[in-house]
């Protein structure tokens, strides 16, 4: 990549950063009454069918207590957003918790790798450079540096578990995360990932 393309590639990459800690959480947390009403109408008829499929609450709080708290602390920041991380066949509910936080993590990396990248194809025009090795290399960078350092801000809300035919058992984990708190992680990982592709 050419010094100038890639200084230009650079503050378009800081700038789509900027923008998306600038997004507003609303958009995310939802915290209208009308929003409200149609959360907990949908939670509602989720507990309904959990219970009705066999999903068991993780822990000993009751299914409809811990969805209640999940959704007070949607709510109580506009910040705070819901991240589900799934697994679909494990052995111990110690291991599932493990990949459903890792399924998490690595969906959260992935929708910040996909805004940064729109941001960047928006601003300097999507196969308008001749970089597309950097690029990719600049992307995959990013999202796993994301993915390492998100971890610390998924709090888990809630855990579900089924068990299966086979011993094994479907897990399904909630976790809250501030973007507020979230986006340092971002800035540092938009960071490392620039300073990666300049050396």
């Amino acid at each position: 990549m050419k010094k100038n393309n890639l200084l230009k590639f650079a503050i378009m990459a800081v700038m789509a950063v900027i923008v998306f800690t600038a997004v507003p959480q609303s958009a995310y947390a939802q915290t209208s009454k009308q929003a409200e009403k149609i959360r907990k109408k949908a939670f509602d008829e989720k507990i309904k069918k959990w219970k009705k499929d066999g999903w068991e609450i993780e822990g000993s709080r009751t299914l409809d207590l811990a969805v209640l708290e999940h959704m007070e602390s949607l709510k109580k920041d506009a910040n705070n957003r819901e991240m589900i991380g799934t697994i679909s066949s494990c052995k111990s509910r110690n291991v599932c918790q493990q990949w459903a936080q890792t399924n998490a993590i690595t969906k959260y990396a992935n929708e910040a790798k996909s805004h940064v990248k729109g941001r960047i194809d928006n601003e300097i025009g999507a196969g308008s450079i001749t970089a597309g090795e950097e690029l990719d290399g600049f992307y995959a960078g990013y999202e796993r540096l994301v993915s390492a350092s998100i971890g610390g801000e998924l709090k888990l809300s809630f855990a579900i578990y089924r068990k299966k035919g086979d011993g094994t058992m479907e897990y399904e984990a909630y976790y809250i995360i501030n973007e507020d708190k979230a986006s340092k992680a971002r800035i540092k990982a938009m960071e490392n990932a620039l300073t990666q592709i300049t050396h």
